[in-house]
């Protein structure tokens, strides 16, 4: 072998000890470290060795000297580090130069790598920019995966042999609380499909126009769409929007109703095959036959005849451009209404709603050129109103409150939509006792035939009744009245519905906030036998002694319905008489945040509230049937507040649906302060405004209510094992306003204790036969006497005069009114005997806290309730004494 080619002998230690050596070596005018200076076992072989021919040489070889003077002559700096022997790279700048530590960390092995990130021979942002290269690759990978998941997915997923449950007709099954069945209702009785040459033009193209403008060019599926249901999905909210008229149909006929991301993508490959076996008019024909219109019609066929009472093929582009709106949603584009499910869902919104769409539909379908002009103004100009709802077979008489009752129940305890569940396929066990729902529809009918003579009598007509009743401790729902029902033209749950103002029997709440709060003065809780001023035309004063205002800035005057003086008297004697006066100025010392509080605990809803205003304490709020018996049950079971409910299980596919147990039963008040209640509503049966219902012979509790201008008048009461309200109120069929009941029945006006009670009377005879009366728990006397601000001190001897009060008082002789005038009387409960003839005065200023209350606005703004209630004169808002 030659000379030259002989590979050089290898020092022990090369590396970066070698490198420094052939830097010194090839760097003129500097001189090798000394032996041993590095610190490195190869330092002590030198600097140079012989070989063994004795010639000398650098270690290293050639290389290392080539790479030696490119480093000399680049001033002893470069900016690459290379490798030595040993697998070491010279640090650029020489040993100690500044280059040293970045040749290090920017060191790379010089093997091949498959992904050059970061990038080798590189510094700076240079080395984290990708290359070109790298970022081709990747997105041509991307994309390539994107493509085989969906060639993937696109083969797994096939369109299935048959429709779903959806797509198929069913009913929902209801059933009474002993497990017989109820009725079966849903869309499975409403469902006709119909081919597309049975559809009018106008049909098909007001839904394309409205839903999907591109449906006779597109694939059938629409990538933005979903990538925003996707995205909508994954912030937690809905996928609605952006589906074609193929999704739409592919989601009906073969897919579940779930917003999940795998039924999504299952949707969009299922429509692409969809839309590669099927043509346009198949698809839309299908969309037709499956979408939900509303009214449990299921398919336009049935929505031509829920609507309008005909065949789909005769309908008008005007009606077509309806139906078509109704696909948005139709509780809320019915005008109809469906107040019962949402109360946004009310006849006018709908209505406005319903109008707005149909107008925005016809202007799309011109504006597409799908109808021609004299079409397009021929249809715009009249707004085809649909007919009435209709009763659909079983859903008559009671039924279909029931029903709607427990559907109402369904929905807000689940996550099942409405359309959804009109679907069908449920089977709901209710609360509901078929005997005792009867019981209550025969006493409406029966004091209806005795008391209203419609025919004969113009105030008679337009009479409604609403009631309910509920098991205290259970909050169970066994019985309701809703109306005349589906069958009589009557859609409205007069059990389940807001807007009548429930009178003087708010009157028992305000009385609860007292003996468990107290008021401002007081030092505990109220007995009572705590007197305020009962006479007439009062004004009413706030905490700080000023008096409340009306909107004028003149003072407030409160008005009982007849102009007795009653003096200072007991609120339990002002129950028994529902005297307005001393109500209205309890409330203000309570507080009447304190009495919707405890309103709220007792059942009612925060959202039937009135303002908080004086008239607050009179009943101006409008809570349902349904929360009223509830809230007196409270006071049945001594303070314990079950929810009312109406269903107790809901199956589908044989699986029982989670959500519908018991609700719990809380505490929403002491117990003494409702057996108190309770005690003092029992002596407003025997000695006062509910001595009808003496009748039903047995220990019960009640309170009577009547509105300003006898717009509705109200009856609860209850016994231990039932609460039971009874709403009695005239409607305008159009308006939907409250009408006055001055005259009706053949009165000069209707009372609580009328009508009302002798409907509940009837009612709780049969609901009650057979149990035992067991009476309520002993009221224990509770709170201290502590009479109004005001009121007479007592005096030793009876001769002496009281002292004048800071409030007018009308004359004391009652003055002969309309309806018989309440005479003073010993009214005697556990807390012994009393004459409430307003003379005794009870009861000192002890002082006390404040009870929380505050200044409230103007009673007059309770007035504005759509035409429901109105103030008077005075600014008060509801009569006194309940006959």
């Amino acid at each position: 072998m030659s000379e030259h080619r002989r590979k050089p002998p290898q020092p022990q230690g090369g590396g970066r000890a070698a490198a420094r050596r052939g830097q010194s070596g090839s760097s003129p005018g500097r001189r090798a470290a000394p032996r041993g200076a590095t610190g490195s076992p190869s330092d002590s072989y030198g600097s140079d060795s012989y070989d063994s021919g004795g010639e000398e040489r650098q270690y290293g070889g050639r290389a290392e000297a080539r790479r030696a003077a490119q480093r000399s002559t680049g001033g002893g700096r470069r900016r690459g580090a290379e490798p030595t022997r040993g697998g070491r790279r010279a640090a650029p700048g020489g040993p100690s130069g500044p280059g040293r530590g970045r040749g290090r960390a920017a060191a790379v092995d010089d093997r091949k790598r498959l992904i050059d990130y970061p990038r080798a021979g590189k510094y700076g942002w240079r080395r984290w920019t990708p290359s070109w290269k790298l970022v081709s690759g990747l997105c041509i990978a991307f994309f390539g995966s994107l493509v085989a998941v969906a060639g993937i997915g696109y083969a797994m997923v096939g369109v299935p042999n048959e429709e779903n449950a959806a797509a198929r007709s069913q009913n929902n099954v209801y059933y009474w609380a002993d497990g017989t069945q109820m009725v079966a209702a849903g869309s499975g009785q409403n469902r006709q499909n119909v081919t597309i040459d049975r559809i009018p033009p106008a049909m098909r193209w007001a839904v394309i126009s409205a839903e999907n403008k591109s449906f006779y060019q597109d694939s059938g599926v629409d990538p933005m769409g979903i990538a925003r249901a996707l995205a909508n999905m994954a912030r937690g909210g809905d996928t609605q929007g952006g589906s074609t008229i193929t999704q739409q149909f592919v989601k009906n006929t073969y897919l579940s109703q779930e917003q999940t991301v795998s039924r999504k993508f299952k949707e969009m490959f299922i429509s692409i095959k969809v839309g590669t076996k099927l043509s346009k008019d198949e698809i839309l024909q299908g969309y037709l036959n499956t979408s939900y219109y509303g009214r449990g019609a299921y398919g336009i066929q049935a929505a031509a005849q829920a609507y309008y009472g005909k065949e789909a093929r005769y309908l008008t582009p005007s009606e077509s451009a309806f139906l078509a709106a109704l696909l948005k949603g139709p509780t809320y584009y019915d005008p109809a209404g469906n107040e019962s499910l949402d109360k946004n869902a009310s006849r006018d919104k709908n209505l406005k709603r319903s109008k707005d769409r149909w107008a925005w539909i016809l202007e799309q379908m011109h504006n597409d050129e799908r109808i021609t002009e004299k079409q397009y103004q021929e249809a715009i100009k009249k707004y085809p109103m649909p007919d009435p709802r209709k009763a659909s077979k079983g859903m008559t008489g009671q039924i279909g409150y029931l029903v709607d009752t427990a559907k109402k129940y369904v929905l807000n305890h689940s996550n099942i939509s409405e359309k959804q569940f009109d679907q069908g396929g449920y089977q709901i066990k209710t609360t509901f006792d078929k005997d005792k729902v009867e019981a209550l529809a025969k006493a409406v009918k029966k004091v209806e035939k005795e008391k209203l003579d419609p025919k004969n009598r113009e105030l008679d007509k337009h009479v409604q009744f609403g009631g309910a009743s509920v098991k205290p401790n259970d909050g169970a729902i066994v019985a309701l009245y809703g109306g005349a029902g589906y069958e009589n033209g009557h859609f409205n749950n007069n059990a389940d519905t807001s807007g009548v103002p429930v009178g003087s029997t708010w009157k028992p709440f305000v009385l609860a906030a007292a003996m468990e709060h107290g008021t401002y003065r007081s030092k505990g809780p109220l007995s009572p036998l705590s007197k305020y001023n009962g006479n007439d035309h009062l004004k009413v004063k706030n905490n700080d002694g000023t008096y409340v205002l009306k909107k004028d800035n003149t003072p407030f005057f409160q008005e009982n319905e007849s102009d007795y003086p009653w003096g200072y008297i007991s609120l339990r004697k002002a129950m028994e008489q529902s005297v307005n006066t001393p109500f209205v100025q309890l409330g203000m010392d309570v507080g009447m945040k304190n009495v919707a509080d405890l309103a709220e605990k007792s059942g009612i809803l925060n959202s039937s509230f009135a303002g908080l205003n004086a008239s607050f304490a009179l009943g101006t709020s409008t809570p349902s049937a349904i929360r009223m018996a509830d809230a007196y049950a409270t006071f049945a079971a001594s303070g314990k507040q079950a929810a009312p409910y109406s269903v107790t299980s809901v199956k589908s596919n044989g699986r029982e649906i989670e959500g519908f147990e018991k609700p719990r039963v809380t505490r929403a008040m002491p117990e003494q302060v409702a057996n108190n209640v309770t005690d003092v509503l029992e002596n407003v049966i025997q000695n006062g405004t509910g001595k009808n219902a003496l009748s039903l012979g047995r220990t019960a509790a009640g309170k009577t209510g009547t509105t300003d201008e006898n717009k509705s008048a109200w009856f609860v009461g209850y016994t231990q094992q039932l609460s039971t309200s009874v709403a009695m109120f005239r409607e305008d069929p159009k308006s939907a306003k409250l009408l006055s009941m001055n005259g009706t029945a053949g009165e000069k006006s209707i009372h609580g204790g009328d009508v009302p009670t002798l409907v509940w009377t009837e009612y709780m005879k049969a609901a009650l036969k057979g149990e035992t009366d067991i009476g309520f728990p002993e009221a224990e006397k509770i709170g201290v006497v502590q009479d109004e601000a005001g009121a007479p001190t007592p005096k030793p001897t009876p001769s002496v005069e009281p002292s004048e009060t800071v409030t007018e008082s009308p004359s004391p002789t009652p003055t002969e009114s309309s309806s018989p005038s309440p005479t003073p009387s010993n009214t005697c409960g556990f807390f012994g005997c009393e004459n409430d003839g307003g003379t005794e005065n009870g009861g000192t200023d002890n002082g006390g806290t404040d009870g929380g209350v505050s200044s409230p606005p103007a009673p007059t703004e309770t007035a504005e309730d759509g035409g429901n209630s109105r103030g008077n004169g005075n600014g008060g808002i509801f009569g006194g004494p309940e006959g």
